[in-house]
């Protein structure tokens, strides 16, 4: 059924799950928070989940702070990780409190 759908669309994977679009090879995937969560469950991202804390620590001495880049760097990483088995394009979503606000969402891409 997949491939009756690639004859007309473009497949897009909606997870952080490597295996997953290595199993289904969509031509995008897209994450978010709630995935990239999900994602960070799974033994094999240990590694992504220590390089971001290490990131984060060299960024800032605040917790907080600490924790945010934590999830930015994460995101990321699990991203750059899934560009290496879609030919397309991967879409982070930012964090959803910045929904009404273009600007600060802009911003959160930028840095991204």
């Amino acid at each position: 059924k997949l491939e009756q759908l690639r004859k007309l669309t473009t497949v897009v994977a909606d997870t952080g799950e490597i295996d997953a679009i290595k199993k289904y090879q969509p031509e995008d995937a897209t994450t978010n928070p709630s995935l990239i969560l999900k994602a960070a469950q799974i033994a094999e991202y240990a590694p992504l989940i220590d390089a971001s804390i290490e990131y984060a620590k060299a960024q800032s001495n605040d917790k907080a702070q600490q924790v945010q880049d934590t999830c930015d760097m994460l995101a990321v990483n699990i991203g750059k990780e899934i560009l290496k088995t879609i030919p397309g394009r991967i879409s982070t979503e930012v964090d959803a409190r910045l929904s009404y606000d273009m600007e600060g969402s802009v911003a959160k891409a930028r840095q991204l």
